[in-house]
């Protein structure tokens, strides 16, 4: 390695820097507000540090890492998105009693572990960054020790993320044996070329899509979503739904495109199977739910099904289309759980769709905020989602995968239903038999990062060309 190479590494080693540094001030003096101050600078450096490594880009450190400038726009969403997380994390815990700071140290090294998997070359590079994000997740889940769904969800996410790795190694030591190389590009590419019919790459195929499946939470590996989504902290969750898995899905994206000759691969099938699954199975157990976290986990997965519509079809816009809707959908779903931050009171979450009642008449912000991110996930027009929706739909149409869009169009029209039923719970008249203890004033960073998540919302959804304009710019040719 040389300075060119660690320029280029920039991004990582100023979060990796922070964490370290976070850690540090915890030892020496424990401050809520000045590990969440450091903490945000660390995120806006890693930020400001991608721009400083584009001069340099694209470039192979070594054979574990691939930085270039489809990597630096994914890990610009992720530095973003953790950002807000912290905004909204800071709000939620201030007013709570015990010791906070830790939790700054694992947003660090989960999303240090998310980007290491969009710059990931190597299987060595590409567990690692997955075991980095997950091992923090556990922790992130279970934060606070004295609640019992804390410790239900990340005993949970434990156990299953254990198994889920257990089958991802054992199915990239299948593709090793039977290529002969652990380089991601050359393993992708012996893959198109040929081995339709080997039995071996088969299975260790097969077992990478159940280990990339529980991650990503789709069909029928998606049983653990609802229980950590509603069991964790409201901005924890909001990290998983988004910085979590745009890590993931962005190295797919990467190194999964299929051209023309290699869609009806057994691979590519399979998926499209699990896509079409993760439509009509999120959207239809989101019908049965009354809570809105849940609902908010079963729509997210969903909301993958949709993603992987564009990824499966390929073409020429497959990546802007999946790059654009992982924008929207951070920024959607974050404003949703910001919204259930903000209105969480310590001890207790907002969490009940019967919570919401009556939010326009006594939070009217706060009720336009969350029927805005509510209309953007169904696809709204004027929102972000709509957008989204619309280039996933013409990639698929451009490849003829019809049947997938078909699948994105339904579904997304059963989905309208369950996020219908909370707006309507928030129009409706108060009622003083049944009162909700929201909490008294709305914290200021958590207020902050709303604002924010609800500008971009819109002006995503009204304005979409300021933003396809960078992702062409940067996701060219990935």
């Amino acid at each position: 390695m040389n300075s060119l190479d660690l320029l280029a590494m920039l991004p990582l080693l100023v979060t990796g820097v922070f964490s370290i540094l976070v850690l540090l001030l915890i030892a020496f003096a424990r401050n809520h507000v000045a590990a969440f101050v450091l903490t945000l600078i660390g995120f806006a450096a890693a930020f400001v540090s991608l721009f400083i490594s584009l001069p340099v880009l694209p470039r192979q450190v070594t054979e574990l890492l691939t930085l270039d400038r489809f990597g630096a726009y994914f890990m610009g969403l992720l530095f973003v998105a953790a950002f807000l997380v912290t905004l909204l994390l800071f709000g939620y815990f201030r007013n709570q009693g015990g010791q906070k700071e830790e939790i700054y140290v694992l947003l660090l090294t989960a999303t240090l572990g998310s980007a290491v998997l969009v710059a990931a070359s190597h299987f060595v590079s590409f567990f690692l960054g997955l075991e980095t994000l997950t091992i923090s997740l556990y922790t992130l889940i279970a934060f606070e020790r004295g609640i019992t769904d804390r410790l239900e969800a990340a005993m949970k996410y434990l156990i299953l993320a254990a198994v889920s790795s257990a089958f991802l190694l054992f199915g990239l030591a299948l593709i090793y044996a039977r290529l002969g190389t652990m380089l991601l590009g050359q393993a992708t590419a012996r893959i198109q070329l040929g081995g339709a019919g080997d039995p071996i790459l088969l299975a260790g195929l097969a077992l990478v899509v159940v280990g990339v499946g529980f991650k990503m939470a789709l069909v029928p590996f998606h049983m653990w979503t609802p229980d950590i989504y509603q069991g964790a902290a409201a901005p924890v969750t909001g990290f998983v739904a988004t910085v979590s898995k745009g890590g993931v899905f962005a190295f797919l994206l990467r190194y999964f495109i299929p051209d023309g000759t290699t869609f009806h691969h057994p691979f590519f099938l399979i998926l499209s199977i699990i896509a079409a699954a993760s439509m009509l199975g999120g959207n239809l157990l989101a019908l049965l739910q009354n809570s809105v976290k849940r609902i908010l986990a079963y729509s997210s997965i969903a909301h993958l099904g949709y993603l992987f519509v564009a990824l499966l079809a390929g073409g020429s816009l497959a990546v802007t289309a999946t790059s654009y809707y992982l924008a929207a959908y951070i920024v959607t779903i974050l404003a949703a759980f910001g919204i259930v931050s903000v209105l969480s009171v310590p001890g207790r979450e907002a969490d009940p769709i019967s919570d919401f009642r009556a939010l326009y008449w006594k939070r009217p912000v706060l009720a336009t905020v969350f029927t805005a991110s509510l209309l953007s996930l169904a696809g709204i027009p004027l929102t972000a989602g709509f957008i989204g929706k619309f280039y996933l739909a013409a990639a698929g149409v451009e490849r003829t995968v019809y049947w997938l869009v078909i699948f994105l169009i339904v579904t997304s029209a059963i989905g309208l239903f369950y996020y219908l039923r909370i707006i309507v719970a928030m129009a409706a008249q108060p009622d003083d038999g049944n009162v909700v203890t929201w909490r008294v004033s709305i914290p200021v960073s958590g207020g902050i990062a709303l604002a924010g998540l609800f500008i971009a919302l819109i002006w995503l959804g009204v304005y979409p060309r300021s933003l396809l304009s960078i992702i062409r710019l940067f996701t060219a040719g990935p």
